[in-house]
């Protein structure tokens, strides 16, 4: 650490040992995030170690940009990012996931930004709102990143996803997302609807966006080798969207 840096005070999850970005990039794996650090940012440096959830600051093009990753499920997103607003002032967050398709058209290494995350979690009940909360992302980070997107010609889809508290292979019922299917659902993930709440109770911009891994319709699957290699699209579109 820098002298004359002042860092704030940590939390039981995140205690700094360099600065956190206003902006955070968000993979679900730790280790993913180191991938992000090296690859892609410049002069990185860690500043999370905790419970072994690695996060890195460094510059993209310039710009101050942190990666930390979120572990897996609504919970486990909902500390972090909760904390990475509120404790940390962190202004933008952007998920970037791995998911599973719904969709008959949609190929493997697709990009998916989730215009809304549905769910089946009770996470939203904490805001004692008394109703259907409809969580949804920043338009201007989700407008950014399909111009990106667009203008990098890459293949992507955007719409309402599917944020289950369950891993849908060990449900009891294993296509539990079917009936979400025939509502528009394209796609589900763990971890966007946790994200998109904590952006709108802290007042902070989030979206969250997915490489498709596993065509559900199909049965096809990436290899963990396949899945390392297919982020790059996904995390450049990302990073070229936040300019």
């Amino acid at each position: 650490m820098n002298e004359h840096e002042i860092l704030p005070e940590g939390t039981p999850h995140i205690a700094p040992e360099a600065p956190i970005a206003p902006t955070v990039l968000m993979p679900g794996d730790p280790l993913r995030a180191q991938y992000i650090a090296e690859n892609f940012l410049e002069g990185a440096r860690q500043f999370n170690r905790v419970r072994g959830m690695l996060g890195f600051t460094g510059s993209y093009k310039g710009m101050q940009v942190s990666v930390m990753g979120s572990g897996m499920g609504i919970p486990s997103m909902g500390i972090y990012s909760y904390e990475l607003f509120k404790q940390f002032g962190a202004k933008r967050i952007l998920r970037l996931g791995t998911c599973g398709a719904y969709r008959e058209d949609m190929e493997l290494g697709d990009i998916v930004m989730a215009q809304a995350s549905s769910t089946n979690s009770s996470w939203a009940s904490q805001y004692e709102l008394g109703g259907t909360f409809s969580a949804i992302p920043d338009f201007g980070l989700l407008e950014a990143a399909v111009a990106t997107a667009r203008r990098l010609r890459k293949r992507f889809v955007v719409g309402n996803t599917l944020c289950l508290d369950q891993f849908s292979r060990y449900h009891k019922t294993p296509q539990v997302w079917k009936p979400w299917v025939e509502m528009g659902i394209v796609a589900g993930d763990m971890e966007a609807f946790a994200l998109y709440c904590n952006a709108a109770a802290c007042g902070g911009r989030a979206l969250a966006m997915f490489t498709v891994s596993d065509l559900r319709l199909k049965d096809l699957h990436m290899s963990v080798e396949e899945r390392e290699r297919a982020l790059g699209s996904m995390i450049e579109v990302a990073l070229e969207s936040l300019l």
